[in-house]
């Protein structure tokens, strides 16, 4: 199932974790990005025409844009740019502005050290720990080498230091908490999809528990009372009708539903309980338009009102009065009889009343009302909205 699924695979597309990796390619980008500008007008800025600054800028650009991109493309970085980003972004570059672009003050080679920093911050959170240490040793060692072959002061060279290992361990940091806080939402929403679904499986079977109750346990109970004859035509006609639909519930989806409406549905459930020999008088007036589910909870509680009445009335008599809501856009049907009641105070209400006739109305937003007392009958009221 959907759930179980991403129990199993937490960092799929979507997931909190990959988030997670976006936001913090995203942070890392701007950073490097920071210091390509700075790079730039560095370089813009030299007038020796010396060609080595341009490609070393050159080549800095075209390694971010290998590492981002394909880590965008990817969903993450791809450790074997990142080392080369290391590599070549933040210790080779210094490294040969000294030797091959005659660069030999501080300012100079400051832009070139400034992408040690950035550099540092994608091995940190992109690399394993071995390689990120490593990594990092060998910026330190260029930053190092670098600012003591220009003759930089130690205000300088400890400031850039500072900056290099800050950025390291400020990215490390965020990306853990990050990935924690991705794996821990991950996994809650796993475990909400799983209690959903469980949820869902309920309300299925207590769909299918109540359809049953209604149409199939209705007849099997009036035939074992012996209440009507088996081989009468109507009775051998429902007992059809309901062979097929216990074919249909195992095999039909729920998009192969078939959703009548109101009308029609309250129809289909007189003729049901009618085939088991309840006469029936039923008024309609204004039905109005109302959702396809309003319309089968409204039919099947009528159904199981009219079973009842069937069931427990012993006047084989009902009447049913189906009219639009004076009040608004709703509906609302009664179903009475003329039996001999029952005192509402001492009745323990049964599976039918309770899930077929008042859950069912209470789950589309309407409700039932049943009035009764001892000698009076019982009138069901079944209105929508509540």
């Amino acid at each position: 199932m959907g759930w179980t699924r991403a129990l199993r695979r937490p960092e799929g597309v979507g997931s909190a974790l990959q988030r997670a990796r976006s936001f913090m390619m995203l942070t890392t980008l701007l950073y490097r990005a920071s210091h390509l500008t700075v790079g730039v007008l560095a370089v813009a800025q030299r007038r020796d025409g010396h060609p080595v600054p341009y490609l070393g800028i050159a080549a800095a650009l075209g390694l971010s844009l290998l590492t981002y991109g394909s880590g965008l493309r990817r969903g993450w970085f791809d450790p074997r740019h990142v080392r080369a980003d290391v590599l070549v972004t933040g210790c080779a570059l210094p490294l040969a502005l000294y030797a091959w672009g005659g660069v030999r003050e501080t300012p100079a080679i400051g832009w070139a050290m400034l992408l040690g920093g950035s550099a540092s911050a994608v091995a940190a959170v992109a690399l394993p720990r071995a390689q990120a240490l490593a990594g990092l040793g060998l910026l330190v060692a260029t930053h190092l080498a670098g600012y003591h072959l220009v003759g930089a002061g130690r205000a300088v060279l400890g400031g850039h230091l500072n900056s290099l290992l800050s950025s390291a361990a400020m990215a490390w940091v965020m990306w853990w908490y990050l990935r924690r806080q991705g794996r821990l939402l991950d996994e809650a929403n796993a475990r909400a999809l799983a209690a959903e679904a469980q949820k869902a499986r309920y309300a299925e079977r207590l769909d299918h528990h109540r359809a049953l109750h209604d149409t199939v346990l209705a007849t099997l109970t009036t035939l074992a009372a012996g209440g009507v004859d088996a081989n009468a035509p109507e009775v051998r006609e429902r007992c059809g009708r309901e062979a097929a639909y216990l074919r249909r519930l195992v095999q039909q989806t729920a998009e192969e539903v078939h959703h009548p409406g109101l009308g029609t549905a309250l129809e289909e459930a007189v003729s049901s309980v009618e085939s088991l020999r309840l006469r029936v008088t039923a008024q309609y007036h204004r039905l109005p338009e109302v959702p396809p589910a309003v319309a089968g909870a409204f039919a099947d509680a009528a159904r199981e009102a009219l079973n009842n009445v069937r069931r427990h009335a012993g006047t084989g008599h009902a009447w049913l009065t189906a009219t639009g809501d004076t009040d608004g856009p709703g509906a609302v049907i009664t179903v009475v009889d003329r039996g001999p009641g029952f005192d509402p105070e001492d009745h323990v209400p049964g599976f039918g009343l309770r899930g077929s006739i008042h859950s069912r109305m209470t789950e589309v937003g309407g409700r039932a009302v049943v009035d009764t007392a001892p000698g009076e009958g019982v009138r069901v009221e079944l209105r929508w909205p509540a």
